[in-house]
């Protein structure tokens, strides 16, 4: 049945603002319309068409047999080479469709067996028409290996263990949660030892981490195959391949499963935004053409990645792709997905050179990318629609409306943006400006500032804050008296004291202010100290930053424990009163003297004191509901490292007369530095 057009009345209902947009708007999703109906009356579908890894690729049957294709249109012959026929290049021949589709099957032994050993090197030989022969990777390969000793260069690996060590799922996946607390991590550094870590390690010593600190989805990056480990993921090379950097296949397929137990939802760090240029072992120029996959000239080319940009507009980039998505869903059990390089993809600029000043006319003119914009709606959509658990989040910048909103309604599909303003913000501030000189009404208009009926994730900083080049917000506030005076033995200086009270309550305002998710990545939630650099040619490929000091965290002499026990504290709060999954906060006061910051939320009150110096005795706050309250949580407790001052419990009760717009009031001690929540006793 044909896709159903888009009532126009529909976007301006969401936002009067888009109403001189709507043709624009209209235009695209009847883009999007056309494509969704080929691919119902051409492919059987979305469930039939995002299946493409089991058509394409290396592929076995029961009986043992395994069948190749492969979409090449440029090649005028290939061929099947590897160990398994000692890298003929004439043994094995494969045959060419209409459609510029290679294929062979290889049938099994006499035995029954599979004719290519398991674990196996693998090519795809070609000859180009100019009568040049070429050698490459299979797209849809499943695993590939790095020797360095021997070549930087990537092999193809024929994966097919044997069904004894095939890991098998055990649990389901976790219900979606309505209050995404996101722990962005990266395998490789998940160690406190100078190399890269392992799948295992990871299930076995960080999943309980992230478990006990009441986190419940982790962003994995750099799970996707990619050649340059300095990349931090973001080159990928072998879209189909979990890296074999740290581990087998299986092993990863454990810690999803594993994560799933805890009930701890998992999503991938997808790259589709660009590709990485490598030749030998990557995509570009695969069948000796430069535009097979990507743009040809410059419009497949990423200027500052020095990268390559893939043509959404071709049917079988759009199945590759979209098959991808299904692949990490289906073969890896992951539940979704956080999408890179969103801003390079739906502008033809790619965000080079371009501020967004949330102009209208920057999102739906010229500089639109339709094509790019249409594969991130169909993605949406069918992933959606085949998944309905499924979370997707955009990695925007720009602000794009509509980017959070269903694509039956005229939106993009992602179900979160990431507020990138926010660290940003924190950033600016920590570098320019001293806390008594922090504009509460600025912070919080940044907090606040999101589209409404689009949900954000929030944060403070996430692993663009921790390379090096930059600093951490503990490492800004902190510096060199991290390395001397994080000692419970050693003086509690006026910089660390500092350092300690404004590191959680930014996280706190953050987290309960700033969107409907929340993301910390990983180290930084116990002030993790030093930056995050990775091993290269500038560093004598050095692994001293390329890792996480979890020894720092786990050293009861040590203050960033302190910074751990809050991180905690605040999530497992947020799961009993569920702030997240609330409407936004109410903001009773800003007060730009006394450096006082009240809002409510999900029925609590969040009292802040920015002051540097200023305690305040019985300060009047507003409260809408009335009733006693008590002190749940306060960042001056002993055990998160503070003096104590602000203690929890004690009786709360409003007075009904309105105050600062609110129907009560209360009257609270709020030391200077110092924020606390207050819920009512119920």
């Amino acid at each position: 049945m044909p896709t159903k057009p888009l009532d126009p009345k529909a976007i301006v209902e969401i936002d009067g603002y888009l109403e001189p947009d709507v043709p624009n708007i209209v235009k695209r999703y009847d883009l999007f319309r056309q494509w969704k109906d080929t691919i119902d009356e051409h492919e059987g579908g979305y469930d039939n068409f995002t299946k493409g890894y089991l058509k394409f690729g290396l592929n076995v049957g029961s009986n043992g047999e395994v069948v190749y294709r492969e979409w090449a249109p440029n090649a005028r012959e290939a061929n099947l080479i590897g160990d398994f026929n000692e890298w003929n290049r004439s043994s094995h021949p494969m045959k060419k469709n209409d459609f510029g589709v290679w294929e062979i099957t290889i049938a099994p032994t006499s035995v029954g067996q599979c004719a290519i050993p398991h674990d196996s090197k693998i090519k795809i030989s070609m000859v180009t028409p100019s009568g040049q022969r070429i050698e490459r990777l299979p797209t849809w390969i499943k695993r590939v290996t790095q020797d360095l000793s021997v070549s930087p260069v990537y092999d193809a690996r024929f994966w097919n263990p044997p069904e004894s060590q095939k890991y098998k799922f055990k649990n389901t996946r976790p219900q979606k949660p309505k209050d995404a607390k996101i722990y962005e991590a990266h395998v490789g550094i998940s160690t406190s030892e100078s190399r890269v870590g392992t799948y295992k390690e990871f299930t076995q010593n960080i999943l309980p981490r992230v478990q006990k600190l009441g986190y419940n989805i982790i962003q994995m990056m750099a799970v996707m195959e990619h050649a340059y480990y300095a990349s931090f993921g973001y080159q990928v090379t072998n879209f189909f391949a979990a890296s074999s950097r740290y581990g087998s296949p299986e092993d990863l397929k454990e810690l999803i499963d594993t994560a799933h137990g805890m009930g701890i939802t998992v999503l991938l760090d997808i790259v589709h935004s660009h590709a990485c240029k490598n030749v030998l072992d990557g995509l570009n120029e695969f069948d000796g053409t430069d535009h097979l996959y990507f743009h040809e000239g410059a419009r497949g080319r990423h200027e500052l990645w020095d990268s390559r940009l893939f043509n959404y507009g071709s049917h079988e980039v759009l199945r590759f792709l979209m098959s991808n998505l299904r692949f990490w869903m289906e073969e890896y059990q992951f539940d979704g997905f956080r999408f890179d390089g969103v801003t390079s993809m739906m502008y033809k600029h790619h965000g080079i050179g371009t501020g967004f000043s949330g102009g209208y006319h920057e999102y739906f003119g010229e500089a639109a990318d339709l094509e790019a914009i249409v594969y991130l709606m169909l993605a949406n959509d069918a992933m959606h629609s085949l998944y309905p658990s499924v979370i997707t989040i955009a990695e925007d910048v720009s602000g794009m409306p509509l980017l959070c909103i269903p694509t039956d309604k005229g939106g993009v599909g992602f179900d979160y943006r990431l507020s990138m303003a926010v660290p940003d913000m924190w950033i600016k501030l920590l570098k320019h400006k001293s806390d008594g000189e922090w504009e509460l009404g600025n912070i919080v208009h940044t907090l606040t500032n999101r589209r409404h009926g689009e949900k954000s994730i929030a944060y403070c900083e996430s692993h663009d804050q921790a390379l090096v080049g930059d600093k951490t917000i503990a490492f800004w506030l902190m510096d060199k008296e991290m390395y001397t005076h994080m000692s419970d033995l050693t003086e509690m200086t006026p910089i660390i004291s500092r350092g300690l009270a404004l590191h959680k309550m930014i996280r706190l305002l953050t987290h309960s202010l700033g969107g409907e998710g929340y993301l910390n990545f990983e180290g930084n939630e116990f002030g993790h100290p030093e930056w995050l650099d990775f091993p290269r040619a500038g560093n004598n490929n050095s692994f001293h930053y390329a890792r996480r000091q979890w020894n720092v965290v786990d050293d009861p002499l040590l203050r960033y424990r302190y910074l751990n026990e809050f991180d905690a504290a605040m999530n497992h709060l947020e799961g009993q009163k569920g702030w997240l999954s609330a409407p936004q906060a109410y903001v009773s006061l800003k007060h730009e003297v006394d450096k006082i910051l009240v809002y409510e939320r999900a029925g609590v009150l969040f009292i802040f004191n920015f002051h540097p110096t200023n305690s305040y005795t019985d300060y009047r706050v507003g409260i809408e509901t009335a009733g006693e309250y008590t002190v749940v949580l306060t960042t001056d407790e002993p055990r998160f490292g503070g003096f104590d001052n602000a203690k929890t419990g004690g009786k709360y009760f409003t007075t009904p007369m309105e105050w600062n717009g609110r129907k009560n009031f209360l009257q609270v001690y709020v030391p200077s530095r110092t924020a606390l929540v207050l819920a009512l006793v119920n």
